[in-house]
């Protein structure tokens, strides 16, 4: 039960292990309280879908699935390389997260 993440919606995040090794993407959604999170492109899946007045015809849907936590890593914006995240204080007084490997700040 992972509760804390550096993760945002909005981040991009390289996968570091599984069948999509190496797939880059934006988080789309997290699953905070499972420390999972769906990621565009990424851990594909195809669904059987019923007809429904709000999906139109059924069918074979194709969508995105949750991948964990542990297997994503953000990417840096200055070396375009993966890189862990960390916090710290701007002089301003603001707390941001930005990539450990060249500093640069993550959050927008």
């Amino acid at each position: 039960m992972v509760t804390k993440s550096k993760f945002k919606k909005g981040d991009q995040v390289v996968v570091l292990n599984g069948k999509d090794k190496g797939k880059r993407g934006e988080v789309l959604r997290m699953l905070r309280e499972e420390g999972r999170a769906f990621v565009q492109g990424v851990n594909m899946v195809k669904r059987h879908t019923r007809p429904s007045a709000a999906s139109g015809g059924g069918g074979i849907v194709e969508k995105e699935a949750s991948i964990h936590l542990s297997n994503l890593s953000h990417i840096d914006p200055k070396t375009d390389q993966p890189t862990r995240a960390g916090y710290k204080f701007l002089k301003d007084g603001r707390k941001v997260r930005y990539a450990k490997r060249s500093g640069e700040v993550l959050d927008k």
